[in-house]
C-alpha cells in the first residue's frame, strides 16, 4: 500500500469513527436515541406526530414498530394503540360490575413489556390490579424505563410503596410457568418483528395459559397478522387453539377493512 493510499484510509477511517460515535448525538438533538444492543437487533426511539397531530413516542426494533405512546402530560398513561384499547375496554367490562372496595386485589402478567404501554394503564387507572411484567431483553427494560416513562410511573403511583408493578427480566412463558398462585389476568404481547415468540399459536401454549388462570380469569393476547391470505394461518392457528382449550374466544382485527395487511388482533378468551 502506498503511502497516499494509506494516508487515505486512515484519513476517510477517522471519518467513519467520528460519525459513528457523533451519530447518537446528533440523532438525541433531533429526538432520536439509539441503542444496539438489543436481543433483537438495532433498537431506535423517536417522536413523530399521530393522525391528529399530537406528539407519540416510538420504538422501532429491527425495523419494526414494537411501542408507542403519547408524551403529553395528560396522555402519559392513555393506550395508543388500538388493541391495547380493547384491552381495556375488557378488562372494564369484566370487573367494572363488582365492588373493588370490597374485592381483594386481581393480579394480571403481562408477557412482553415493551415500551409497558398496558402495565402503564394498568398501574394508574386499575388500583384494584397489581400488574407483573416478564420481559427477556434488559435493554428494552431500560428503555421503557428511561424513554418511555415507566420510572416516572414508579414515582407518581408510588409503586415502591404499593408493589403494584414489577418488571421482571425474564422468558414470558418461564415465567408463567413459575406460577403457582394463578392470575385474574394474562396478556400476551411478546413478539419480535412479525412473529410472535413462544407458544402463542399452539394448543400446548392455550393450555398453559389456561391452568394459570383463575376461575373468572380473562386472556388477552396480540396475534400480529393479516386476516386474510398465507400469513393468516398463524391466526387461525392460535383461535382453534385456545378454542379447545376456552369455551368462549373472540378475534378483534385491527385493520377490517384491510384484510391482506398485518394488524395486531387481539385475541380474548375466557371460560364461563
Amino acid at each position: 500500500m502506498s503511502q497516499g493510499v494509506l494516508i487515505a484510509f486512515l484519513v476517510l477511517s477517522g471519518v467513519g469513527i467520528a460519525l459513528h460515535m457523533a451519530l447518537p448525538r446528533l440523532l438525541a438533538w433531533r429526538g432520536v436515541w439509539f441503542t444496539w444492543h438489543t436481543q433483537f437487533g438495532p433498537a431506535l426511539v423517536f417522536d413523530s406526530a399521530d393522525a391528529d397531530g399530537v406528539t407519540v413516542r416510538l420504538l422501532n426494533v429491527r425495523g419494526t414498530y414494537q411501542s408507542v405512546c403519547y408524551v403529553d402530560e395528560d396522555l402519559l398513561w392513555v393506550p395508543v394503540c388500538e388493541y391495547h384499547r380493547t384491552w381495556a375496554d375488557v378488562v372494564r367490562k369484566t370487573w367494572d360490575k363488582t365492588n373493588r372496595q370490597k374485592e381483594p386485589m386481581r393480579r394480571a402478567l403481562v408477557m412482553g413489556g415493551g415500551g409497558c404501554s398496558f402495565p402503564k394503564w394498568l398501574v394508574a387507572y386499575r388500583p384494584d390490579f397489581v400488574c407483573e411484567v416478564a420481559e427477556i431483553d434488559p435493554a428494552i427494560i431500560r428503555i421503557a424505563r428511561e424513554r418511555f416513562f415507566v420510572d416516572e410511573l414508579e414515582r407518581r403511583f408510588d409503586v415502591a410503596h404499593t408493589k403494584r408493578l414489577s418488571l421482571c427480566e425474564a422468558d414470558a412463558w418461564d415465567y408463567l410457568e413459575s406460577d403457582t398462585q394463578g392470575y385474574d389476568l394474562i396478556v400476551n404481547d411478546a413478539f419480535s418483528g412479525n412473529r410472535p415468540l413462544g407458544r402463542l399459536g399452539t394448543l400446548e401454549g392455550a393450555r398453559e395459559i389456561r391452568s394459570h388462570l383463575r376461575e373468572g380469569g380473562v386472556y388477552v393476547g396480540n396475534v400480529r397478522t393479516p386476516l386474510e391470505g398465507r400469513g393468516a394461518r398463524v391466526l387461525e392457528d392460535t383461535r382453534g387453539a385456545f378454542e379447545q382449550e376456552f369455551s368462549h374466544v373472540r378475534i378483534v382485527p385491527e385493520r377490517p377493512e384491510e384484510p391482506r395487511k398485518i394488524g395486531n388482533n387481539a385475541l380474548i378468551a375466557w371460560n364461563s
